[in-house]
């Protein structure tokens, strides 16, 4: 594969709009990366806050600062330039990292969701099956099987042949766009990528509902008012951002778009 580069196209607005995107986007950025630093700063330095539910939310923490640092500053850049040029080995490893973020996420999200499940619906049971160990193996095995598997598909993308156009009217290089690009035959990769969306997309999110459900009947047995809004309060903002996240990328990802390529000819 000889070492071009891509042209990103970014959201074509006039200096205004763009820089006016930069402005919030940068805000926000260093607000999130902030917000995540504090948080990870505070389970590790305070041994009362490595309780199982904060450890997994340090991990999902460290995970978010992966997935907006790996796209963030380059979509910052191409809102001040109006467009920029990327190497392609430099979009693969780009797609690589989304891809890894993005799986650990899922997963972490799931073992969040079980963890909340287990807390409201069994709490006799809670103490003997979730524990600190179980965590830190738990974390492990979400990032130690992300990394591996997107980097199947970050190996198969390499071995593509690239011929041009070399635009890509995207802000980063996701994997279809991507691929797309190329004039090779890359209906493999695409079938790989829809066969791991199920163990790391699909069973997810299919456990989450499972869990959700499971944890409304147990709300719905408590008999007071108080203990109730207690419960709920306890898992409302992580089934806030299981619905977010996962419906993003559902929509994204598993919603059949032909005819709406982000690539230009």
């Amino acid at each position: 594969m000889n070492e071009t580069s891509i042209l990103l196209l970014g959201f074509q607005n006039n200096q205004t709009v763009d820089t006016l995107l930069f402005v919030v986007i940068l805000w926000i950025y260093i607000l999130t990366l902030s917000w995540n630093f504090l948080l990870i700063m505070l389970v590790v330095k305070f041994p009362a806050l490595r309780s199982p539910m904060y450890v997994l939310l340090s991990q999902l923490a460290l995970s978010d600062m992966l997935l907006t640092t790996n796209i963030t500053p380059n979509f910052l850049w191409l809102l001040l330039s109006g467009g920029g040029r990327i190497l392609i080995t430099g979009c693969i490893t780009q797609f690589y990292f989304n891809g890894v973020s993005t799986a650990i996420e899922c997963l972490l999200l799931t073992v969040m969701s079980y963890d909340r499940y287990l807390a409201i619906g069994n709490p006799l049971r809670y103490g003997s099956v979730i524990n600190f160990r179980l965590c830190v193996f738990m974390s492990f095995f979400s990032w130690s099987s992300s990394f591996m598997v997107a980097l199947v598909l970050e190996i198969l993308v390499l071995n593509l042949k690239f011929c041009g156009p070399f635009i890509l009217d995207h802000y980063f290089c996701d994997f279809s766009p991507l691929v797309e690009l190329s004039c090779s035959d890359y209906k493999t990769i695409e079938v790989l990528d829809i066969i791991l969306t199920i163990p790391f997309l699909v069973f997810p999110f299919c456990f989450i509902i499972y869990t959700y459900v499971s944890i409304g009947l147990a709300i719905l047995r408590i008999s007071s008012n108080e203990g109730r809004h207690k419960a709920f309060s306890t898992c409302s903002s992580h089934l806030i951002v299981v619905c977010t996240y996962f419906g993003t990328l559902i929509t994204v990802y598993m919603v059949p778009s032909k005819g709406h390529a982000f690539n230009m000819s």
